[in-house]
């Protein structure tokens, strides 16, 4: 076979490479999330952190698009904090807002990011991550990937001990991409609700509901928590007795991430 006629890899992939395999390998991980009302319901106790994850919008609005972005990014914080290592953000648009990012938990200096013109390329991307076994978490956003690639990816996750969280980005309004089959071993849906209003003047800690359509030898559930802290938590609504008393609440508008108009 002439080896000098198939394509090489750009030099930027090439750098992507090194940096990859330039980092220690992380040790196996379960990840709880430190809530018991959670972590009770989930068959590991917590995130398998040798699986595929899945993630979306519950709609295609900016808040719920934020929302989702930044409970991709406190778990990846908290995996990054958990193994000592960093995580591949990988995406064919950036249109991350790096501060946002930050105040979920996700370090600039603990971010590798990786781009590619289609998302087949963003999972070749991650998929190739994921089998240097030295990442603490891979990052990926698609708005497509059919059963044989959430399978290799889930393959790889495995043989190599680290996670992965696919990010399923609405193509359409009005349409899931949870929808369509995978072999997740969880799959998430993320949605803005509105914030109890504090003693103080500003808007209160943002509300998600997290509702978990699928995970593997177990059930599915919805929980109102709220949003991450700056080291990724999340955490339950205080008690009613313990809140202000305010007729009004107001809603929550986290700005994780900018479009392009």
């Amino acid at each position: 076979m002439n080896t000098s006629a198939l394509p090489r890899p750009s030099a930027d992939l090439s750098a992507l490479r090194e940096q990859v395999a330039s980092c220690p390998r992380a040790p196996r991980t379960v990840l709880p999330f430190g809530i018991a009302a959670l972590d009770d319901i989930l068959a590991d106790g917590g995130l398998n952190g040798a699986g595929l994850h899945e993630i979306a919008g519950q709609s295609a609005t900016l808040n719920d698009d934020a929302a989702t972005t930044l409970f991709a990014a406190g778990i990846a914080a908290r995996f990054a904090s958990e193994r000592g290592a960093d995580v591949l953000w990988a995406a064919t648009t950036f249109d991350l807002y790096a501060p946002g990012l930050e105040q979920a938990g996700l370090a600039p200096d603990r971010v590798l990011y990786g781009e590619g013109r289609k998302d087949r390329d963003v999972l070749a991307m991650a998929e190739d991550a994921l089998r240097y076994g030295t990442l603490a978490c891979v990052v990926a956003e698609v708005k497509a990937a059919d059963m044989t690639a959430t399978r290799r990816l889930q393959l790889a996750a495995s043989d190599s001990d680290t996670p992965i969280l696919l990010y399923r980005r609405h193509r359409s309004r009005g349409r899931c991409p949870m929808t369509a089959p995978s072999a997740a071993m969880t799959r998430w849906r993320i949605g803005c609700l509105a914030s109890e209003r504090p003693p103080w003047a500003g808007l209160g800690r943002p509300r998600w509901q997290i509702e978990l359509v699928r995970q593997r030898n177990g059930k599915f559930f919805t929980l109102e928590l709220e949003a991450c802290d700056a080291q990724g938590r999340l955490a339950l609504p205080a008690a009613p007795g313990n809140r202000t008393a305010s007729p009004r609440s107001t809603v929550a508008t986290e700005r994780a991430v900018t479009h392009a108009a």
